[in-house]
């Protein structure tokens, strides 16, 4: 584990924060101190972001998970993710069952995403592009705009919550290089499996997320056996950063209920 950051704070039943994609876990920052008094509060840096070493091997995030909460020697964890934190709670979910509890996620159903919506295809399209050309710049830029939504200009928020979101890009994205090898190894037929999933589900959408995130995650709690989806006004593909009271009330409230 000696190449991957976490956090590790608290005391109590664990409670998992998983970030979003080219983020890291300061996107948890006004999360880990308010469950901490009450949870252990563990916060990674995925593989490849943040402080954590990026990949020399093939590695699926999942595996990543379950091998450091076994190293931390704590389980089943209620696993709360973002965007691609999301994803890897679900997988997790599935392919390390005796390691979870519950699951909380956010614009996001499995790791096998699809997209329908015009505008988050262009953003898709316009960022990954930038990517290639190894523009960090117009990286960082075209990627931020996920933290509005397409209903929504970068202007409409919070700048102190883009500043900080666009910060962390930078420090991923820095990280790495158009022409390195991709190894991340995908978890395979997730949508067909996820009825099996048999621990509490909640979504906590942004209501002004894309149609896409949003659906998804729909998709994933009318599936399982114990769903449930709520959205947050006024935020989109990063609630837990918009409006960090409301989000951290809904997800109180459901952690009481467990």
């Amino acid at each position: 584990m000696k190449d991957l950051f976490w956090l590790d704070t608290g005391t109590g039943r664990p409670l998992v924060l998983l970030h979003g994609g080219f983020l890291d876990h300061h996107m948890w920052d006004d999360q880990i101190p308010a469950f901490a008094s009450r949870y252990r509060v563990i916060a990674p840096d995925a593989r490849g972001h943040g402080r954590s070493a990026n990949a020399t091997e093939p590695y699926r995030l999942t595996d990543d998970l379950a091998a450091l909460l076994r190293h931390l020697d704590t389980g089943p964890a209620i696993l709360v993710g973002v965007s691609m934190g999301a994803s890897t709670a679900v997988d997790t979910a599935l392919e390390h069952p005796e390691l979870v509890s519950a699951v909380v996620v956010t614009g996001a159903g499995t790791s096998e995403p699809y997209y329908t919506d015009p505008w988050t295809n262009q953003v898709w399209a316009t960022w990954h592009a930038a990517m290639a050309a190894g523009d960090l710049d117009a990286s960082v830029e075209a990627f931020t705009l996920f933290t509005a939504g397409p209903h929504r200009t970068l202007d409409d928020l919070d700048p102190e919550v883009v500043s900080r979101e666009r910060q962390m890009a930078r420090g991923t994205m820095s990280k790495h290089t158009r022409d390195e090898p991709n190894l991340l190894v995908p978890v395979s037929d997730t949508w067909e499996r996820v009825a099996t999933i048999d621990v509490p589900v909640l979504a906590i959408n942004g209501a002004v997320d894309s149609p896409d995130h949003i659906g998804m995650a729909e998709r994933l709690t009318r599936t399982v056996a114990d769903g449930r989806a709520v959205s947050i006004d006024g935020t989109a593909h990063y609630p837990n950063m918009e409006r960090p009271d409301v989000y951290n009330k809904i997800l109180e409230d459901f952690l009481n209920t467990l």
